[in-house]
């Protein structure tokens, strides 16, 4: 998988309820259910319910983060 693949999937998907899972590492991980809200060239948004998170798309390359989509 490369970006432009994870851009064209989250792009796909906005409007849609995700799980999100992320490794902060030593060994810590937050995890949080949210709505994904925009997508930019570089970043995309996930709006939880009183807060915007944004993400790169590198974050998911990586594995740093993980979304399920609902």
């Amino acid at each position: 998988m490369n970006i432009k693949l994870i851009k064209e999937e989250i792009e796909n998907n906005i409007g849609k309820e995700v799980s999100a899972r992320i490794n902060l590492g030593r060994n810590k991980v937050e995890s949080f259910d949210g709505v994904i809200n925009a997508s930019y060239p570089f970043l995309f948004t996930i709006l939880l319910d009183n807060e915007i998170k944004s993400f790169s798309y590198s974050d998911v390359l990586t594995k740093t983060l993980e979304l399920q989509y609902k």
